[in-house]
């Protein structure tokens, strides 16, 4: 019993020194920074970079643009991995397709990035196949699908990033719920296909990965490699919006950047407390 203690303690300790110190140490920085206690331009304490960024439009449009791209990527990543998952559920159990899911998630999101470039931009593979084939009279007639004013590009990218993670997800979930079981009790009690597809699949592989979709929605949102190559200046994403704003050489924008952090983690917190609040039991995974 003592032993278990000091394990439960020591691991404790560690999280707190590993995790919330640093965590803490930055977002302390960080409003000391944006409210002028400390900087190279420090002017003692003042509310002007948060009365600057509050205003700001384009700050805000950020934090709806980078809402959109996680919410649509995500979604979009969802509805394909899980008909992937439900249709190989029994090829991904073993043989060759088991293992093959996992090398997409080797790549980092720099060489997913460039390589959607080299495939969708306007003097991409895809753009010269549609010229050849006299699909279009020119390459630059080719769609604008990236750096465009939607993120297509952006979503393209994260989907094929997230997708195979979704697709192991959805898979491990069928198996470890007995959703096969499940489906052939359903058939007994006179169920048909689409009844157990919508009443008895979908409900419960959503529910087991709500947490995991919740996550993901907020990855994508706080990306910033695949943004910065296949981004354009407006709208950004908040995270390549914020490091520019920190690293540019106005030392006056600094302040800026830091408020911009603050405001988006207070904005996630807000998401996550409201789901809490609203589903108290949202985080708990119970059969």
């Amino acid at each position: 019993m003592k032993k278990y203690l000091k394990a439960k303690f020591l691991n404790q300790f560690l999280f707190i020194v590993i995790v919330l110190l640093p965590v803490l140490a930055g977002l302390i920085f960080a409003i000391l920074y944006s409210l002028g206690l400390i900087g190279f331009l420090n002017s003692g304490f003042n509310w002007l970079a948060w009365n600057s960024v509050l205003t700001d439009f384009y700050f805000w449009k950020s934090i709806a643009f980078s809402l959109y791209v996680g919410l649509v990527s995500v979604s979009i990543s969802a509805i394909i991995s899980f008909l992937l998952a439900f249709y190989w559920h029994d090829d991904l159990k073993n043989g060759l397709l088991s293992i093959i899911i996992y090398l997409p998630l080797c790549f980092p999101a720099t060489v997913m990035a460039f390589f959607i470039f080299q495939m969708l931009s306007q003097s991409g593979f895809i753009s010269r196949i549609f010229f050849k084939i006299h699909l279009t009279d020119s390459i630059s007639n080719f769609p604008e699908l990236i750096n465009d004013l939607f993120g297509i590009g952006i979503i393209f990218t994260m989907i094929a990033l997230i997708t195979p993670f979704f697709i192991i997800l959805f898979s491990t979930i069928y198996q470890e719920e007995n959703i096969n079981q499940l489906s052939q009790l359903s058939t007994t009690l006179g169920a048909d296909k689409k009844f157990i597809f919508m009443n008895v699949i979908v409900p419960v592989i959503i529910k087991k990965s709500s947490v995991s979709l919740i996550l993901f929605v907020i990855f994508v949102m706080g990306n910033y490699e695949v943004p910065l190559i296949l981004g354009r200046q407006n709208p950004q994403m908040i995270s390549v919006a914020i490091v520019q704003k920190i690293q540019r050489f106005n030392l006056y924008d600094i302040p800026k950047g830091y408020t911009m952090s603050l405001i988006y983690v207070f904005f996630l917190l807000i998401i996550l407390g409201y789901v809490v609040l609203k589903h108290p039991n949202f985080f708990k995974n119970k059969s």
